[in-house]
């Protein structure tokens, strides 16, 4: 599979204006071959919009922007993974990410489980108890959203579960660069999976994004790595290394589960 990351500035409160920049990404990374495109957290709205601004444009999964989503996903036949404010039926408000494929099905809608700081916790409700792992073009995928992938028992859960690949849209700022830099390298390697992590750069409002977009290797290894400007990065990934790397590295087998967490 051929993946693409898209790393660019936030567009707060510009929905139309993100969801034209969503097109001509899929419309470019498309032309390159790519099956996929990782675009950052809260992406269809911005990320430091505060409460309000997030009741307001807050959607359903299968709402007015899914659906716009969905058609670009079908036009450019490229599956799309994006960042939104998410209502449920009860209201409340979730930070969530979705992927849609390239016939422009929802194949997994993810909420924000761990939540950080106080700006997470004004906007937000935290996810449930719900990781789930679909398949992608012959690909076992999970998901997670920024602040999730610094726990590892989030990574090892969804490995556990099959995952060969996971994908992380993220609103990563500084001084958190280490995790950009090491973090991610680490649960790729501890899981022998495939990482990628959709970074923005630039500011929104106070923050300082620190960009660092990568997509990772089971060996840890960065097979592209973006700097500080927005751009799109592509890699070509293959299940064979997936597989090579969990028989010289057997943490996922080897594991005592009954010494520690042990997935229900």
């Amino acid at each position: 599979m051929r993946i693409a990351l898209y790393q660019g500035h936030p567009g707060p409160l510009d929905v139309p204006g993100n969801l034209v920049r969503l097109r001509q990404q899929a419309e470019y990374a498309a032309a390159r071959g790519a099956q996929l495109l990782v675009c950052p957290e809260m992406f269809l709205s911005g990320y430091n919009i505060g409460l309000a601004q997030v009741s307001r444009l807050a959607e359903p999964a299968d709402g007015r922007s899914a659906l716009a989503v969905a058609e670009i996903a079908q036009a450019q036949r490229i599956a799309i993974v994006y960042g939104y404010p998410e209502q449920a039926g009860d209201g409340a408000l979730y930070n969530s990410v979705q992927l849609i494929d390239a016939q422009g099905r929802s194949l997994c809608n993810y909420r924000k489980t761990h939540l950080f700081g106080t700006l997470d916790r004004a906007m937000f409700s935290p996810g449930a108890d719900h990781f789930p792992v679909v398949e992608l073009d012959g690909w076992k995928v999970g998901m997670l959203i920024c602040y999730d992938i610094e726990f590892p028992e989030n990574a090892r859960r969804l490995a556990l579960a099959g995952a060969e690949l996971i994908l992380v849209p993220t609103a990563n700022m500084a001084p958190y660069d280490f995790v950009c830099q090491v973090t991610v390298r680490s649960r790729a390697q501890e899981n022998q999976c495939y990482l990628v992590y959709a970074n923005y750069c630039g500011a929104e409002g106070d923050i300082h994004y620190c960009g660092q977009s990568s997509i990772v290797g089971p060996d840890g290894s960065q097979l592209a790595l973006a700097a500080q400007e927005p751009g799109l990065l592509l890699a070509d990934i293959e299940r064979e290394r997936v597989a090579r790397g969990r028989e010289a590295f057997p943490y996922l087998a080897d594991l005592r589960q009954d010494l520690h967490w042990r997935q229900r």
